[in-house]
């Protein structure tokens, strides 16, 4: 089940650098890395976890840059499991 816009609020207090979405109901967030293989290692961390959780990101890579962008297509929105996997992600970059 989709987050209320409130719900969705109180959760971005909490992560850092990500934000609505424009257009779509979804959180987005830019992490930038030292270099390719730092990117490249975040998303395979990340790509272990997704599977695990059965809740995988859409994402674009350009060198040292992933661009995240996290929604539930079934949910038609934002749910607890992207702002789940939104931590985890953070977490990795700490």
């Amino acid at each position: 089940m989709a987050l209320e816009p409130i719900g969705v609020e109180a959760a971005l207090a909490h992560l850092p650098g990500w934000q609505r979405g424009e257009g779509r109901d979804c959180i987005t967030k830019t992490f930038d890395f030292k270099d390719f293989n730092a990117a490249f290692g975040f998303m395979t961390r990340v790509a272990i976890e997704a599977e695990k959780r059965n809740h995988h990101p859409e994402w674009f890579n350009v060198y040292k840059t992933v661009r995240v962008t996290l929604t539930t297509h079934d949910a038609n929105g934002i749910t607890q499991a992207d702002v789940d996997l939104a931590r985890f992600m953070d977490s990795l970059t700490e």
